[in-house]
């Protein structure tokens, strides 16, 4: 697909030089709204200004999953995440996954695409290993992570490399995890349960354990709950982890986003876990929501922030206004906010087939830093078939593989308007 881009912007004397100084202190004034202008010198308003197809990632995803030589290897997942090892390998971590082989087309329904065996299997979550060049390997063991309970299961969710405690020599990668235990109704996908973090080695990744940092079973209403990890970020000593709740209801087009603090090193203690209450943080303290009205302004329960400089930057899903493809972003100077916006993003790309396009959705925006640089961003977005039936859905990503596998954009940042 084609670049979309939208438009972005002798000697003086000592008294023009001083006026000049004015006027631009008086356009920061200007653009920075109240609240934001203590913040971060180099924060300004930012959005989407070019993004384009990243086809390059997106077909390696089909190339590997679509290679028959193996029989227990991925072949399609969703909840993409990835983090960048010590020694150049990049992990990609999926939540619900595919196994199996991929068959060539036509199919026996005479459809023109390759399509997953009807008996392929699917468990819960999966990792794969990419080289240093950009080529997937393998798929470990799966799932990586074991169902904690009968009835519930581990979504893996950001991941990253930090000491294996505040001021070790030691790395391990961190995974964050989200429980969820099956249940009826709106919830077909399962009701929040609790935010785990397992602990990997390296580099064999090996799992050495997990534990639980947020229970959310003490919380009577499901749409309460509050899931972290969906995204993180560094900044001045912190892990600042991002999470959200989930809309279920019909009546709430969107989720509220959540914030939490961890000291680098101390994602799997519990105890170093500090939560934002609206006004300051702390560890026994109520976490209050920093971005989220329940209908414009919102988050879809899976959203990703990047940092621009001094600007933190949310990428999500429109919040029931613009439909299934809509990615929007909002920005803020702070991972507290106030977060401004919504500013529609990009439409994404979905797969050429028409039949596809016409019930397909795009979902759970995520940055991956490892593959961008020099301004540059890149993200995946997840394709679904859009049925409110999980058994449907699975019979169409079955019969098209280029249903329920990861694509990639890449984009570059310009001034907000």
């Amino acid at each position: 697909m084609s670049a979309r881009e939208r438009p972005a912007a002798g000697r003086c004397g000592v008294l023009l030089i001083l006026l000049l100084a004015l006027a631009c202190a008086a356009v920061l004034l200007i653009v920075l709204p109240e609240e934001d202008r203590e913040g971060d010198a180099a924060c300004r308003p930012r959005t989407v200004s070019s993004w384009r197809a990243d086809e390059r990632t997106t077909g390696e995803f089909a190339r590997y999953g679509n290679d028959a030589a193996r029989t227990d290897d991925w072949t399609g997942g969703d909840g993409t995440h990835s983090v960048r090892l010590p020694d150049g390998r990049l992990l990609w971590l999926f939540s619900d996954t595919f196994l199996g082989q991929v068959h060539a087309p036509p199919n026996q329904m005479g459809q023109p695409h390759a399509w997953r065996d009807g008996n392929a299997q699917m468990v819960r979550n999966s990792a794969v290993v990419m080289s240093r060049s950009g080529d997937l390997e393998r798929t470990l063991p799966a799932p990586l992570f074991t169902d904690p309970a009968p009835q519930q299961w581990r979504w893996p969710v950001a991941a990253r490399v930090e000491p294996r405690s505040p001021g070790s020599d030691q790395r391990v990668v961190r995974v964050l995890l989200w429980t969820r235990m099956a249940s009826q109704g709106p919830w077909i996908y399962g009701v929040p349960v609790a935010t785990e973090v397992a602990t990997l080695s390296l580099p064999d990744l090996r799992l050495e354990g997990i534990v639980r940092t947020s229970d959310q079973q003490s919380v009577g209403d499901p749409e309460k709950r509050v899931l972290y990890g969906t995204t993180t970020v560094d900044d001045d000593g912190w892990t600042y982890v991002f999470g959200g709740t989930d809309a279920q209801a019909t009546s709430r087009p969107s989720s509220d986003a959540y914030v939490a603090r961890v000291p680098h090193g101390g994602l799997a203690d519990a105890s170093a876990w500090e939560y934002w209450d609206g006004e300051e943080w702390g560890h026994e303290v109520t976490p209050r929501p920093v971005l989220g009205d329940g209908r414009r302004r919102g988050v879809g329960s899976a959203f990703t922030v990047v940092r621009d400089d001094g600007t933190y930057v949310l990428f999500t899903m429109a919040a029931g206004t613009e439909g299934l493809t809509t990615v929007s972003s909002y920005w803020s100077c702070s991972p507290t906010g106030p977060w401004h916006g919504p500013a529609k993003a990009f439409e994404a790309p979905l797969p050429e087939d028409g039949a596809v396009r016409k019930d397909a959705a795009a979902y759970n925006p995520q940055a991956h830093p490892a593959l961008g640089g020099g301004g540059r961003f890149v993200l995946s977005y997840d394709v679904n078939w859009l049925d409110a039936t999980p058994a449907t859905a699975q019979a169409n990503v079955t019969r098209n593989v280029s249903l329920y596998r990861p694509r990639f954009v890449s984009l570059r940042l310009g001034a907000a308007r």
